[in-house]
């Protein structure tokens, strides 16, 4: 006798045997107990999960000879034809190979005719989404009004194909992809009942593989017999028939990448490529990974067998930010493989960014934010000194503006720690360099050692009035946000100890145009642009395109260097 492939010996012959579907069968099996069943029905679902399987059943409930039940005895005629493949009014039609107006006329033709054997003509068409637009709307006026004697049976894997007034007149149910924990019972049962051995590593791997579909899972535990040649299903011979034996490799590139240990990741990359793998693959499987220690590391408690020992230890390795940024430079990286010299090429490049961009460590108290490399807090230090350098000069009553610029000190470096402006105390400004009593007062704005805000709000100030220990300065109305006690404080603290001795600080609101130190740069800024645009309108090449081709110059587009 010849051999039952394992998804066909295992098929359920019975609503209570169909797995991880009980929202269908309910309903399916309470409509039959009631004589109930709608006309036209729509199951739809991935590969593999049984949509032919129910098709079958809701047959065999329909034509029982113990009369329309939800529960068929399985044992009378009609129920063994069924579950032979040879009941006459039981017709299944594949919509793939019968997809024209032609085959579906003929069906319709055949529709008018009692049934043969049974109770009930049920149409079973398979991918019905593969039909024709014409085969549908052809069909659309039988599946609203079919004859008595007939049930439509409508499978698809792509129910977004389907016309819409095809699925207003369907009843539609959804199967769901299973679990890879019923799977694995499934196998296991599977295997117990044909006397196989097997290790329980060899059943995570087959359910992982099979991805929801249980036709699938069975049709790899039927290769995986035939692998393992009458002995026992082990894990690392699966894994070897399913090509995933990458899978245990990421473990240990994901565990370098935890430690910083470049020569071990390299070395598992090229103990990797031995394998010829699939790239595309293994880039998605990092990813999967990778939300899976996310999950680990926000839900503990959402922790299952199917976890290997190796993820669970590495939830411990990562920071949450870290999982995070890896995954989102593997799924570019994925994206981005296709246009990789090689795939091998953007699966190392992935890895290599996710070990280059790796944050740095936090705080030891665990407080405060991660901490800056050298070169990017080097320049964070100098980043205010640059600043308070290139503050333009302004002009006061008693010299020019053009005055040279005054070096400044660096100011000394403190941890940048979030906190809202106003609840922060003012620091104290460091002893500033001495100045002439003339100097001007873009110039003394320059000099200032203080925070970025009280500069804006002193650039923003003209230079108003000051008889020896009073100084008065007029902000400019729109910048009046700047202003607040505690800035003005710092102002005439960093102020007096420029002057030398205490001074009185007062700020007035200005109406109209002032002549500050920041309408002074926004001055030069236009009057440079505007010498620019001259210059290049007075161009002899510029001149000479715009006489022999008729170019223009497009207004806003010349800046000056």
């Amino acid at each position: 006798m010849s051999y039952l492939a394992l998804a066909r010996k295992y098929r359920p012959r019975r609503f209570e045997d169909v797995m991880g579907q009980g929202h269908v069968v309910k309903a399916l099996s309470h409509a039959l107990d009631h004589d109930r069943l709608h006309p036209a029905i729509l199951l739809t679902g991935t590969r593999g999960v049984g949509k032919t399987t129910l098709a079958r059943i809701i047959a065999k409930g329909l034509n029982c000879e113990t009369g329309v039940t939800g529960q068929p005895c399985g044992i009378c005629g009609s129920c063994k034809e069924v579950d032979q493949g040879r009941f006459v009014d039981l017709l299944e039609i594949d919509a793939a190979s019968n997809t024209g107006v032609d085959d579906v006329r003929q069906v319709i033709e055949n529709a008018q005719y009692a049934p043969a054997r049974g109770r009930y003509k049920v149409y079973l068409i398979d991918e019905v989404h593969m039909l024709s637009k014409s085969a549908f709307n052809a069909l659309l006026k039988t599946l609203e009004e079919p004859p008595k004697h007939v049930k439509f049976i409508l499978a698809t894997t792509d129910p977004q194909k389907l016309l819409p007034t095809v699925l207003s007149r369907c009843l539609q149910f959804n199967l769901k992809r299973l679990p890879q924990s019923l799977i694995r019972e499934q196998i296991a049962k599977v295997l117990t009942e044909e006397g196989q051995g097997f290790e329980a590593g060899a059943l995570i791997e087959l359910a992982r593989a099979a991805d929801g579909s249980m036709r699938d899972a069975l049709s790899l535990t039927d290769q995986a017999i035939a692998f393992a040649g009458g002995g026992t299903l082990q894990r690392d011979p699966v894994e070897v028939m399913l090509g995933t034996t990458g899978r245990r490799s990421l473990f240990e590139l994901l565990a370098a990448i935890a430690t910083d240990n470049r020569e071990a990741l390299l070395t598992g990359i090229r103990r990797l490529e031995e394998q010829a793998p699939d790239y595309a693959a293994l880039l998605n499987e990092l990813a999967a990974q990778l939300q899976r220690i996310a999950v680990l590391q926000l839900l503990p408690k959402a922790q299952t067998e199917d976890d290997d020992p190796a993820l669970i230890e590495l939830k411990d390795r990562f920071s949450p930010e870290d999982v995070q940024l890896h995954y989102q430079i593997v799924v570019l990286g994925r994206r981005d493989l296709a246009w990789a010299p090689e795939p091998r090429l953007g699966f190392e490049m992935s890895l290599l960014r996710m070990l280059a961009f790796k944050p740095e460590a936090p705080l030891p108290d665990g407080s405060g934010p991660r901490r800056e490399t050298a070169p990017a807090a080097a320049a964070a230090s100098t980043r205010p000194a640059a600043a308070s350098a290139a503050a333009p000069p302004s002009r006061a009553p008693v010299a020019s503006a053009a005055a040279a610029p005054v070096p400044v000190r660096p100011r000394v470096s403190v941890p940048a720690v979030a906190e809202p402006l106003a609840d922060a105390a003012p620091a104290p400004a460091p002893e500033a360099l001495p100045l002439a009593e003339d100097a001007a007062w873009g110039e003394r704005v320059a000099a200032l050692s203080v925070d970025v805000l009280t500069r804006q709000l002193a650039l923003n100030c003209a230079w108003t009035d000051f008889d020896g220990s009073a100084l008065r300065l007029t902000l400019d109305a729109r910048t009046k946000h700047l202003l607040t006690e505690e800035r003005r404080l710092v102002l005439q603290k960093a102020l007096s100890a420029q002057f030398g001795r205490d001074i009185l600080l007062a700020v007035d609101l200005g109406i109209g145009t002032l002549d500050t130190p920041a309408a002074q740069v926004l001055a030069q800024g236009d009057a440079r642009k505007k010498a620019a645009e001259l210059a290049i309108e007075q161009d002899p090449a510029v001149r000479a395109f715009r006489e022999q081709f008729g170019a223009a110059l497009r207004p806003g587009s010349i800046r000056p260097i």
